[in-house]
């Protein structure tokens, strides 16, 4: 049976839950990205849930959005009757300010015949080892701790709930999941208020969203997956919500991914950039300006999202995502060298600078900033480095480092000109230089092809990035040789990407990462090979979830889903390749 992740997302910047097509909440951290769950079945049975459980067999369940919203649908058949769970996170504009309150609100409608129901609420936290007691108290159940406080409020009786009676659905009924606060007026009055500003909030969203008419769908659902990982406290951009999803079965391969890598920043604001969205830009700014380097200059290459620096990885006694141990939190990349991460800064920043359509950009400007994160590429440029894939026994010279130590500081050559700061423009145009001859240092003559690192023969679909970021001509000899090679060696036949064949610290890659996949087939569009690019985008489409959400890795023979879910780099391959083979096919309507 092929392995697909069964659940959709719901959240609002401020948190974000995994339901699955029984409309049981399995994955809820609370109250922010990084927190323990208290809804964490999807690990560990004992790690709680949240379920609407009918008593009568289920015959079939469905799954859905509704239309350009992170608003979501499931429908429960069962052999005496139907009904549907609508799960949301309130998120719109009230008199001119944003409004996303840590609630979830849950709206249980009946369809057709006769369905019994029961609600099964059991939250724990501490990763399963602490047991939230209910108490009743001025209508609400409380559930609370020396960290945390839930409420819990309904229009069927709470004591029903706790006591987890079944009753008759007869009447929409409504529950709401509260950091704080008793709602004052009708729950099913105020839901439903709260129910349509969101869903207008969404779709006026996706309206101002610039998406040409190429796999509008797709890119539209990836647009409102990306929106839900930044954290609107502070700008954060986390990698994903979950932690220690295997990239393949029983590999060890298990990380928590719930922080804010500066390189995946930079490729989530690209894509978002590409769908003319900027308001995730100016918070991700405000984000990287609050970081606090080390004494010597240098940032990590991921920090909290409250860009705190100790992320200590822990094992934790859990039995895993079906079985598959250890199960991690907290992620000891933090102490890494990846030095790619002062390219990425930059070319994150530059929109603010030179983007006409941003208002009162002068306001972002911090050439203190670009200073210092330029000096960090002189610093570094000889440094060998744990890399884009943090392997952790070894550092190299990596190509891929290189690339975004020229990228960047062309960048910063870029902001140079713009503000007329012509020692910035000197130093940047050298550090170009410097970075242009140690990337070709990577070339292997022999291999006709940019390998992995100086003085190694492995290859490397990050490198496809030569082309696709305008480091090699598309159409230059060195280019096609270059994807050639790629295509030789790491292409299955199938047309997904390894990210590299070689052993690291635990083996050999058996999944394909999804990013690399997405990475080549813009590498195909920039190369006009667009009937093949297009070709291959809508065979990987077809390996998304039910409700179109992407994981970090790709079984190739089978198509199964796996590693962290969903993966913001994927729906950013997915989108920015998108935009790159429409840039490529445009066409009049009356053509």
């Amino acid at each position: 049976m092929q392995h697909k992740y069964n659940t959709g997302i719901i959240g609002n910047g401020s948190f974000i839950a995994h339901i699955n097509s029984s409309a049981e909440i399995v994955w809820m951290c609370w109250p922010y990205f990084d927190s323990s769950p208290i809804f964490g079945n999807f690990i560990d049975e004992k790690c709680g849930n949240f379920l609407i459980l009918p008593n009568s067999k289920v015959t079939k369940n469905s799954q859905v959005y509704l239309e350009n919203t992170n608003i979501l649908k499931t429908e429960i058949h069962t052999e005496s009757g139907s009904f549907a769970v609508i799960d949301f996170a309130p998120r719109y504009y009230q008199n001119g300010t944003l409004r996303c309150p840590r609630n979830l609100y849950r709206k249980i409608v009946p369809m057709t015949g006769d369905v019994k129901i029961k609600i099964l609420l059991n939250p724990k936290y501490n990763f399963g080892n602490q047991t939230l007691k209910p108490k009743i108290v001025a209508e609400q159940i409380v559930y609370e701790t020396n960290e945390i406080q839930v409420y819990i409020q309904s229009n069927v009786s709470l004591n029903q709930i706790l006591k987890e009676k079944e009753f008759i659905l007869n009447q929409p009924i409504y529950v709401s999941l509260l950091e704080s606060g008793e709602i004052k007026s009708s729950l099913s009055e105020f839901i439903e208020a709260e129910f349509t500003k969101t869903k207008h909030y969404w779709q006026n969203w996706v309206k101002h969203c610039t998406i040409p008419n190429f796999a509008q769908k797709q890119q539209i659902r990836s647009a409102l997956c990306l929106k839900l990982h930044q954290f609107q406290e502070t700008g954060a951009i986390i990698a994903a919500s979950t932690t220690s999803l295997p990239e393949s079965p029983n590999s060890g391969r298990n990380w928590d991914y719930r922080f804010c890598w500066l390189r995946d920043g930079f490729y989530t604001l690209l894509a978002l950039t590409n769908l003319g969205q900027f308001e995730e830009l100016e918070k991700y700014s405000q984000y990287i300006s609050n970081l606090t380097p080390t004494e010597d200059g240098r940032f990590q290459p991921l920090y909290s999202i409250f860009g705190e620096h100790l992320l200590e990885e822990k094992i934790l006694d859990l039995h895993g995502y079906l079985g598959n141990t250890p199960v991690r939190i907290g992620n000891s990349a933090y102490t890494h060298k990846q030095n790619d991460a002062y390219g990425q800064i930059l070319l994150s920043l530059l929109p603010l600078y030179l983007d006409e359509r941003i208002p009162e950009k002068n306001r972002f400007h911090n050439l203190n900033l670009i200073q210092k994160i330029l000096d960090q590429i002189e610093i570094t440029m000889q440094e060998p480095d744990a890399g884009l894939w943090e392997f952790r026994n070894f550092s190299q010279k990596h190509c891929y480092t290189f690339l975004f130590h020229w990228i960047g500081a062309k960048a910063a050559k870029e902001i140079a000109l713009k503000l007329e700061k012509q020692i910035l423009l000197e130093k940047a145009e050298r550090l170009m230089k410097d970075a242009e001859f140690n990337i070709e240092l990577c070339f292997n003559e022999k291999l006709g092809c940019y390998t992995q690192a100086q003085g190694k023969k492995d290859l490397d679909a990050s490198l496809l990035q030569l082309i696709t970021l305008g480091y090699l001509n598309p159409h230059s000899t060195k280019a096609k040789s270059h994807i050639k090679a790629i295509e030789s060696q790491l292409k299955t036949k199938e047309g997904f990407i390894f990210r590299y064949l070689h052993k690291d610290d635990f083996g050999k890659p058996e999944t394909t990462f999804l990013v690399c996949t997405f990475w080549y087939i813009e590498a195909l569009a920039c190369m006009d090979r667009l009937e093949e690019a297009i070709q291959l985008f809508e065979f990987v489409c077809e390996h998304s979830n039910h409700v179109g959400l992407f994981s970090e890795d790709i079984e190739s023979n089978s198509g199964n889903q796996w590693g962290n879910f969903p993966q913001t780099y994927s729906h950013v391959g997915l989108v920015n390749a998108a935009h790159k083979i429409a840039s490529k096919r445009t066409k009049s309507l009356f053509w």
